[in-house]
């Protein structure tokens, strides 16, 4: 088939590279003059790093370089990228620096309409990711403030800290981008405020400065802690018998980050319990944040907004308390909206339920839209691998090799589990996009769709052991077998 991609980032890359490796003919378009998506050079902040180790931020069958930090910088993880479009011959197929204008269905497919011209499609997959557009605060007085020379920028706008010199610049969110931008932010800065409208917890690269966060959430151990919509094998014992044991191991780790941050001492210590941080939102910590708290660089305002921007002799902000700061720069990391406005209205909304969440099977698949997939709205703490893991079930569907059950059960399903992650996340799941801290159950889910699974005893270790996405090398090669030759009997377990 011929197949339009929407996004060069890494869903639209691993759907292009297991695509071409079914036989399709591919197209991948992208506004960026590169690829990455959200680690294009055009929308790197200063300071950004994964929020997952490199060695779970990778490809099943595509390691990330080992001279590379365990936290790779914005800059390493889009060269990786790059090398991973090079090494299989995806290059010829991306259509960069080229924005796609409307996408429409007609009899015989699709018509995608770029500023480069028309082409028609039989399939399309919208990879532009769930963060493609900075949702930025609409605070009276911007001209003001703006005409008194103050910069108002979304975070991935901002991309050298030798713009903030010398300035007073005030940083909104309290988010994994936003702690990341601030620390070399204050580094040159006459000074550096955070308004952090909700404190999030903070979770330490290495715990008491010894065990790596990953040994404990990377885990399928520690996502087990959470309990998820079907409770099954040891998730029965660790939510019943033992749930007063799993309780304790989560709150003892905020705990540990109350102490080791010097939360209390600083007055950051976020509601609730550390047993509630599903609920919310978790971020790792960024390396220098909380020692630019301690020694007065950073100056964080908790529970507390910009109610308006202010101009006249000099620019200010003035804050929901009262106080006015001065704000030459105010660096708005305040989160992402998940669009698809070249699709038209009639499509769009067979897309949403009646809140507005994606209503995707399988993070994937719209009930009533044929011919259009989804990649990439399954944000998760191994999103390289559900996505190549997604770009499977999207080549196998195509293939005609899935069997799914009928449109009115498909949609109860999602909406039930539109609903579990209300509850579970307290409705903060990105509409629908969010599969944080169930990564590995979406895996498990899409990889049954397939029949295809990694070894038991694979899996077993991934129990005590960060989750590898090497251990899943042969799922792809496994499929495209079986979609070769269907006669083919093509073992359900892919690696022992």
């Amino acid at each position: 088939m011929r197949v339009a991609i929407i996004g060069a980032g890494v869903a639209g890359l691993t759907t292009a590279k297991v695509l071409l490796q079914a036989g399709h003919d591919v197209e991948v378009f992208d506004s960026a003059p590169d690829v990455g998506g959200v680690w294009s050079r055009t929308r790197r902040y200063p300071g950004l790093t994964t929020q997952s180790p490199g060695a779970q931020y990778s490809f099943s069958d595509f390691p990330m370089p080992k001279d590379l930090p365990e936290w790779p910088t914005g800059e390493q993880v889009q060269r990786y990228l790059e090398s991973y479009a090079h090494h299989f011959g995806i290059e010829p197929s991306l259509r960069l620096e080229t924005t796609v204008t409307s996408v429409v269905p007609v009899a015989d497919g699709w018509e995608v309409t770029t500023d480069a011209g028309i082409g028609t499609y039989d399939r399309v997959v919208v990879a532009n990711g769930v963060f493609c557009e900075p949702a930025l605060p609409d605070y009276p007085g911007l001209d003001e403030f703006t005409a008194a020379g103050g910069r108002f920028i979304a975070g991935s706008d901002f991309h050298d800290a030798e713009e903030a010199r010398g300035k007073h610049v005030l940083v909104v969110g309290y988010g994994k981008s936003a702690c990341d931008v601030t620390v070399p932010i204050s580094e040159v800065a006459a000074s550096a405020d955070v308004i952090a409208r909700q404190l999030l917890w903070k979770v330490p690269r290495k715990i008491a400065g010894v065990l790596n966060f990953k040994m404990l959430l990377l885990t399928r151990m520690g996502e087990a802690l959470f309990r998820y919509r079907f409770v099954r094998g040891f998730e029965k014992v660790l939510h019943g018998p033992a749930d007063g044991i799993r309780r304790s191991m989560l709150n003892s780790l905020g705990s540990v980050s109350v102490r080791q941050f010097g939360l209390a001492e600083h007055d950051l210590m976020p509601r609730g319990r550390m047993e509630d941080i599903v609920k919310g939102a978790i971020g790792l910590a960024t390396e220098g944040f909380f020692e630019g708290v301690a020694s007065g660089a950073i100056q964080v305002r908790r529970d507390m907004t910009i109610t308006r921007l202010l101009g006249g002799d000099r620019p200010r902000a003035e804050l929901a308390d009262g106080t006015v700061l001065p704000a030459d720069l105010v660096v708005c990391s305040t989160g992402y909206t998940q669009g698809v406005p070249f699709l038209p209205a009639e499509v769009r909304t067979r897309l949403f339920d009646e809140r507005g969440n994606f209503a995707l099977y399988r993070q994937i698949q719209p009930i009533d839209v044929p011919g259009l997939y989804f990649n990439g709205y399954n944000s998760s703490f191994f999103s390289p691998l559900n996505a190549e893991l997604a770009a499977l079930w999207i080549a196998a569907d195509l293939a005609g090799a899935l069997r799914l059950p009928d449109p009115d059960t498909r949609l109860a399903e999602v909406t039930a589990q539109l609903a579990f992650m209300d509850e579970a996340t307290n409705t903060h799941h990105c509409r629908g996009t969010k599969i944080i801290p169930f990564s590995m159950h979406n895996a498990d889910e899409v990889l049954g769709d397939l029949g295809l699974q990694i070894g038991r005893f694979t899996r077993f270790t991934h129990w005590l052991n960060p989750v590898a996405p090497a251990a899943y090398r042969k799922v792809t090669p496994a499929l495209l077998a079986r979609l070769a030759d269907p006669r083919a009997e093509v073992a359900a377990v892919a690696t022992k």
